[in-house]
């Protein structure tokens, strides 16, 4: 079976705070996002809504692609948003993932 990661983007609401990360468990991470596991940004500006992921299947490209977005204008970030999920949709309840 193969092992999947995830580049993620979080966010405080529409056109909100941004958070860009990258885990192995897309399902876990964001629920520790949502329930202020470890203190930090994402806890500190309530960074907690998943509206924007991609899927890869080696952690090295996944790693690659988490630099990209980060380094990415604003304007960008919420195009990819907008394009993929119109309505800043909170993704966390809809994940399908492959673990």
């Amino acid at each position: 079976m193969s092992k999947y990661y995830y580049v993620y983007i979080l966010t405080s609401g529409k056109n909100g705070t941004l958070y860009i990360g990258v885990t192995s468990n897309l399902k876990g991470r964001i629920w520790e996002h949502k329930n202020k596991v470890f203190r930090g940004f994402t806890n500190k500006y309530d960074v907690d809504k998943l509206v924007y992921y991609e899927l890869y299947e080696d952690i090295n490209d996944a790693i690659e692609g988490e630099k990209r977005l980060k380094n990415w204008k604003r304007k960008w970030k919420i195009e990819l948003i907008e394009k993929n999920n119109p309505i800043w949709e909170d993704l966390y309840n809809k994940l399908d993932v492959f673990e």
